[in-house]
């Protein structure tokens, strides 16, 4: 179980040189960066502490082998190879993903069959039974990822997308998800370092994803579930011991504020339910208020919005008046003040009215934005 290996972290398109900058500050070596995913090395049990402490990534792959494969059965025959009973309990559950692009396959689904085909033969081989497997990814999860000829198959220690942090109980429509809520904030350059205004808040996800970094709490402290702990090995001792020093290492209080405001009170109730899920509403000051009449601190530090992107026509022409407000927002009440939108929607953008200092490409789902 120590030995080490190539661990890839996924993540969202344009969010690799955040997630490069965490691995780098965790003390892993940066081996390679990709389109959406940078890749380290380490042990299965390293694994923990990225699980633990990653904000922007997406999953933590472990890879266990890598092959070739001309078509399904070269697949079943490689993978049945592989010793799965170092690593996953007969009595167990297990769940199979993939990301294929081959020509002999048409559907990833066929895929992940012949992959959990593969591994039921080799447990009823060795012992007679073998674990149930499932769509469920609350077990042991292995990923294949297969292109053209090459295929190598990973453990997903992560299990559930790391997103999936915990806190966020009230998610109203249209959320900014977790990890890209907190490469946003990175990408502010804010840890801490002045106030944190955010209007037009939602769920409450930056403001949220602001104060754990703010505090340096690990994002992954309000999670009782990971991928790996349902592997062969699991060190529990050890898991906590990296819990409880993450726990110590995290700041109780701010002196800096983090206001969130709303103009929907159901917003801001969401927000703030969310925020205590989270363990963070002692330190963000909720409003139910227009953007425009949003508190600010004199001082200084960042000011970001996430306006609605607009998908109809007659949305549009009501959008032009909010993003000219925000560009008045920021002119009015933005002295000593950083100010930043992410915005899916560029032609409105331009209604801000304020010279862009620079523009970092995050993708929200397929959504392209600034």
């Amino acid at each position: 179980m120590m030995q080490k290996s190539e661990i890839i972290i996924t993540c969202a398109k344009g969010i690799p040189p955040f997630l490069r900058e965490e691995i780098l500050s965790l003390g892993f070596p940066v081996l390679s960066e990709g389109g959406s995913s940078v890749e380290t090395e380490g042990t299965l049990e390293d694994t923990m502490k990225l699980n633990l402490h990653i904000r922007t990534g997406q999953r933590v792959l472990f890879l266990l082998t890598e092959f070739h494969a001309r078509n399904p059965d070269e697949l079943h025959q490689r993978v049945s190879e592989i010793a799965w009973e170092n690593y996953i309990s007969e009595d167990g559950y297990f769940c199979v993903t993939s990301t294929v692009d081959t020509p002999t396959i048409k559907d990833s689904r066929y895929a992940n069959v012949k992959c959990k085909d593969a591994m039921v033969d080799r447990f009823n081989e060795k012992f007679g039974r073998r674990p149930d497997s499932g769509p469920e990814r609350s077990h042991a999860v292995v990923h294949l990822h297969w292109q053209g000829r090459g295929c190598r198959i990973f453990l997903d220690t992560s299990g559930e997308p790391l997103s999936r942090r915990g806190y966020r109980k009230i998610p109203l429509k249209a959320p900014m998800q977790e990890t890209l809520a907190a490469a946003t904030v990175l990408a502010t350059g804010w840890q801490g370092n002045g106030n944190f205004i955010n209007p037009m808040c939602g769920s409450g996800t930056l403001a949220i994803e602001a104060a754990m970094i703010g505090l340096c709490r690990a994002p992954g402290l309000l999670r009782g579930n990971f991928g790996f702990m349902h592997l062969k090995g699991f060190n529990e001792t050890s898991w906590k011991a990296l819990r409880k020093r993450a726990r110590a290492e995290a700041k109780k209080s701010m002196d800096v504020k983090i206001i969130a405001t709303d103009i929907i009170p159901s917003a801001v109730q969401a927000a703030r339910q969310n925020a205590a899920t989270a363990g963070v509403e002692h330190v963000i000051d909720f409003h139910v208020c227009n953007f425009s009449d949003t508190p600010v601190p004199e001082g200084e530090g960042v000011m970001i919005l996430n306006p609605p992107y607009g998908e109809r026509l007659g949305e549009m022409k009501e959008l032009e008046e909010t993003y000219q407000g925000v560009g008045d927002f920021f002119k009015k009440r933005g002295k000593g003040y950083k100010g930043y939108v992410f915005t899916g929607n560029f032609n409105l953008s331009k209604r801000i009215g304020l010279r862009t200092k620079r523009r970092i490409p995050f993708f929200n789902g397929d959504i392209e934005c600034r």
